[in-house]
Order: C-alpha cells, then sequence, then structure tokens
C-alpha cells in the first residue's frame, strides 16, 4: 500500500543577503571624482600651491584613497581592491590624454587664424622673415616629396625583410637581421643624416637635395615597418597556410595572396606610423637638404625646404610674425599626419579579407 507523503510544512524564505551584497550606484566614480577635484583645489589653495599640475596629482591622490575607501565599506575590501585598480587605469588614461589635447587646443588656437588659401598657396619668396605675410606651400611641396620618396625606397624593404624573418628565416642570418633591426631602431636621427651626408654627399659628390634627405628618412623608417609588419605576420593563423599548401600552393603565392592580404590591415598601419615617425624629423632635412624660401618642385637637385624646418627656422626669429607662421605651420603638419592617417584606416577597411555571412 503506497502512501503519497505531502510536507504540511510551511515554506521558510531564504535569508536575504547571504549572497548578496550592497553596490554603489553609477553615478559613484563621477561623485567622488568631482568632490576629489574640488578638494584637490582646497588643499592647493590653502596650502599656497599655484601649479594646476600639483592640485591635479593631489585630486587624483585624493579620488584613488577615496575610492578605496568607500568602495571597501559599501562592498567589501576586494571590490575596493578592485575599483582601485580600475581608478589607476582612468588616471593614467587622462594623464595621458591631458597633455595631448592642450597640445591639439594650443596648436589650432595659435594656428588656425594663420592658415588660409593664401598661407597654403604662397611660399616666403622675397619676403624677410620678419616681415609680415608668406606662406608655407615651398615647405608644404618639399615635405610630400621627401616622405613621398622615403616610403617608396623603405616600404618595399622594409616589408619584403619582415616578410623574411617570419616566413623563411632560419638560422645565422636571421637572427643577425633582427639583431641590426633592433639596432636601427634606436638611431637618433641626426647619426641617420651624418651617414647619409658621409656618403652620398662628401664620398660621392652629390649636392643638398631632398632626395638625401629622403634617403636619411628612409633608414628611419625601415626598422617601424619591419617591426610592425613581422609582427602582423605572426598574427596571420598557421591553418591559413597549412591550408594553402596543402591544395599544392607554392610558398610564394600563399604568402602573396593569403598571408598578406589577411595581414594588410596592420601593414597598412605600420606604414602610416612610419610615415608619421619621420613627417616631424628636422635634423637630416637641416643637415642634407639645407632649406629655401624658393619653391623647388625638383627634388633631385637643389636645396628645399620642409615644414619641420620651417617651423625651426620661422620660430627662431621670434618675431609675432614669423612665431605666427610657425604656428600655423605646425597646425598643417598635424593636419597632415592625421590625413595620411584616415587614408590608411580607408586603405585598411577597402583591403581587409571579407568574411562570409
Amino acid at each position: 500500500m503506497s502512501h503519497t507523503l505531502q510536507d504540511k510544512r510551511p515554506a521558510v524564505a531564504e535569508p536575504q543577503g547571504s549572497l548578496s551584497h550592497a553596490r554603489m550606484p553609477r553615478w559613484a566614480p563621477l561623485a567622488i571624482a568631482a568632490g576629489s577635484l574640488a578638494l584637490g583645489w582646497l588643499i592647493g589653495e590653502t596650502a599656497g600651491l599655484e601649479s594646476e599640475v600639483q592640485w591635479a596629482l593631489l585630486a587624483a591622490l585624493i579620488f584613488i584613497g577615496s575610492t578605496y575607501l568607500i568602495t571597501a565599506k559599501v562592498e567589501g575590501a576586494r571590490q575596493g581592491k578592485n575599483q582601485v585598480a580600475t581608478s589607476l587605469v582612468w588616471v593614467c588614461f587622462v594623464l595621458a590624454v591631458i597633455p595631448l589635447l592642450s597640445l591639439a587646443w594650443t596648436t589650432v588656437s595659435k594656428g588656425a587664424s594663420v592658415v588660409d588659401g593664401y598661407f597654403l598657396s604662397h611660399s616666403m619668396s622675397g619676403l624677410l622673415d620678419t616681415d609680415e605675410g608668406g606662406g608655407i606651400y615651398h615647405a608644404l611641396l618639399g615635405t610630400i616629396e621627401q616622405v613621398a620618396i622615403a616610403a617608396v625606397i623603405a616600404t618595399p624593404i622594409g616589408l619584403l625583410t619582415a616578410v623574411y624573418l617570419v616566413e623563411y628565416g632560419r638560422g645565422k642570418l636571421a637572427r643577425a637581421v633582427t639583431f641590426f633591426v633592433d639596432v636601427m631602431t634606436g638611431i637618433p636621427s641626426i647619426v641617420a643624416g651624418l651617414f647619409i651626408l658621409a656618403t652620398w654627399n662628401l664620398m660621392l659628390g652629390f649636392g643638398p637635395s631632398g632626395f638625401a634627405g629622403a634617403l636619411a628618412l628612409s633608414i628611419l623608417m625601415m626598422p617601424v615597418i619591419v617591426r610592425s609588419t613581422e609582427e602582423m605576420l605572426k598574427l596571420v593563423p598557421n591553418e591559413l597556410r597549412e591550408a594553402s599548401l596543402a591544395l599544392g600552393v607554392p610558398q610564394w603565392r600563399t604568402i602573396l595572396k593569403v598571408v598578406l592580404p589577411t595581414a594588410i590591415g596592420g601593414i597598412t598601419t605600420g606604414v602610416m606610423l612610419a610615415i608619421a615617425r619621420i613627417t616631424g624629423e628636422t635634423a637630416p632635412v637641416l643637415l642634407l637638404v639645407f632649406g629655401t624660401k624658393l619653391i623647388n618642385p625638383n627634388p633631385f637637385e637643389g636645396a628645399q625646404s620642409s615644414l619641420p624646418l620651417y617651423v625651426y627656422e620661422q620660430y627662431a626669429v621670434g618675431t609675432s610674425a614669423s612665431v605666427e607662421r610657425a604656428w600655423g605651420a605646425a597646425l598643417v603638419l598635424i593636419a597632415f599626419v592625421m590625413l595620411l592617417n584616415l587614408v590608411a584606416r580607408g586603405i585598411a577597411r577597402w583591403k581587409a579579407p571579407k568574411t562570409g555571412r
């Protein structure tokens, strides 16, 4: 005889809060940050600190300490430590962004009033550095030509070197190439300029030209391209190479049709970083190109100017007109680098391999 046993006892509710704890509201970090800024300013004023940087550092320390104390009180010590790590990341991010924003704001505010159609389409021909007016056309043309020549020289050499190191490089030769690439990464720009000056200008007898400056810039550009391309090629899955080789495709064709298209986005970004690295160099141009106020469209003969050299020359004069031209040229230089990066992003998106749905 079977009996159905039924529990007649009333259900006991589980204790609340056994597995849960209080949480900080989402607006709490902002409130702590605002309070830390106010307290940092108050302490700075009371202590007689005149530097805003000192106020900011005080506010950052107060923010980190307050975040830990409040979070540990509400959520526990473990969550407090986690929130401290998050706060440190945010503080470091802000400390890195503030100088960049300050630089961009200063350059735009001081250079925007000078940059116009006349400034971009005229040179300094017939004007003294102390005179009003003038433009940067000759320097902008020189920068474009020198950077373009350096990129044409350095990009294939750096790309092929990276392909060799990743796909073929074994033994002592590969180790030697890697060592010299590492050494070239730390070469100062003035050393590259002196090398080209000693070989191209003094030994071979060529005069100052934009091409000589481009040779020095290409030396600075090569190791950046090699390193960035090498890392991008290493990120390509070996399964793609093995699948292509298993179908009987030669290795050179696998590299050309599979490996490089897969890594083209990172490679393009690396090339643009290398171009940005050399665009602002002044020392090689000063040694090898000399600078001129005239428009010289021939990079293989005669002195040329460039935007970094133009900024240096105009700021060194020290008059209000020359300093304004220097800020205007600096703004154009920053815009030029930003435009190159945008073009690189577009090319990377266009050439990136498309995944099927």
